[in-house]
């Protein structure tokens, strides 16, 4: 059945992107990918095939240009899109919302009129439980308010929004036109077990896992624990990681919902998180522990936007689409150093 299913992997030479391709060429689909490599290298796609042994066409462009999207949707017969194409740096964004907002919200709405104009209705959006603002508990469920607190997480929540209302507008249509599945991440980390593809951020990593990565490297001089005053067991943040690979696996399993005609039309949303929380100090101390190198530290203010707690109720994703977190903490830090080990330099490098 798959062989004859095309998805559009949007941002696919990305971080997760790229894990999603293999993930789905695996499971037997056929991929079209674009990107514009603003955060990307080619190079994880000629890796991509070969991790998978299969081909597929790239096509460097943007999904805010709609002639680029004509002429991709008017060449290949897709069924369905999986959505990854977006900026996606908390702290850039609270300095250029702008940017954000054009490149997150316009180049989705971009994307969905032409898959309107040529009849392609299932999307799997890549959203994020920065959606969720801080929450007035944890675990967080997909019933939580939705409240941002920095525009990152504010793009997110406008292109769900935007999806929501396109469900809505169809049930008053009954047209049944769009199949729309939203993924809430947690923190993803981690890496193909391969090394061949994995997080390669441009200049200095935001986020921690990276971050700590060129610390044990050598490359930065010390890790930065921004705050240790928060209400949590050591004071300081505490998010739900998650490997890419088990991401990714979720993609799949949702895909194949959005697949199935048996399954309701609309709009759907599922966290994708383990369920469990880990401290910035834990995480350390973990890494450390499974690759034997070392990550010096220094603790400093708090970031703006940031919040001291946040992990998934990953339960509905497990009763809907029958998926849930497989990857141990350690093996999220072995698959993470293993791939650093192996590039350096990210991609930049052989």
């Amino acid at each position: 059945m798959n062989g004859n299913t095309t998805v559009l992997v949007t941002g696919g030479a990305g971080y997760i992107g790229s894990h999603a391709c293999v993930a789905l060429l695996d499971a037997g689909y056929e991929i079209v990918v674009i990107d514009n490599l603003v955060n990307s290298s080619p190079l994880s796609m000629a890796r991509v095939k070969t991790i998978t042994g299969k081909d597929f066409d790239f096509i460097e462009g943007d999904i805010c240009d709609a002639s680029t999207l004509d002429t991709l949707f008017g060449q290949y017969s897709i069924d369905a899109v999986m959505h990854f194409a977006g900026l996606k740096a908390v702290g850039e964004s609270c300095t250029n919302p702008l940017l954000y907002y054009q490149n997150n919200v316009a180049g989705t709405l971009t994307l969905c009129e032409a898959m309107q104009r040529y009849g392609v209705g299932r999307i799997i959006f890549s959203s994020s439980a920065t959606v969720y603002g801080e929450p007035h508990a944890v675990p967080i469920d997909e019933s939580f308010p939705l409240q941002t607190t920095n525009p990152y997480g504010g793009s997110k929540k406008m292109v769900e929004d935007v999806f929501r209302d396109l469900a809505a507008a169809d049930q008053l249509s009954q047209t049944k036109f769009w199949r729309v599945g939203l993924l809430r991440y947690f923190n993803p980390v981690g890496a193909h077990p391969s090394g061949m593809i994995g997080e390669a951020p441009n200049g200095v990593p935001n986020n921690l896992l990276p971050y700590m990565l060129q610390v044990a490297l050598g490359k930065q001089p010390e890790l930065t624990v921004y705050g240790d005053d928060y209400p949590t067991a050591d004071g300081t943040g505490v998010r739900d990681y998650i490997h890419v690979v088990d991401l990714v696996a979720g993609h799949v399993k949702a895909l194949q919902f959005l697949l199935d005609e048996n399954n309701a039309t609309g709009c759907h949303t599922w966290n994708l998180g383990t369920g469990q929380g880990y401290s910035v100090l834990e995480m350390i101390t973990a890494f450390e522990a499974a690759t034997n190198a070392k990550v010096p530290y220094k603790i400093a203010a708090r970031r703006p936007g940031d919040i001291p707690a946040c992990w998934a109720e990953p339960g509905k994703a497990q009763r809907e689409i029958n998926w849930q977190a497989e990857q141990s903490l350690p093996q999220m830090m072995k698959d993470s150093w293993h791939w650093q080990c192996q590039n350096p330099e990210g991609y930049k490098r052989g």
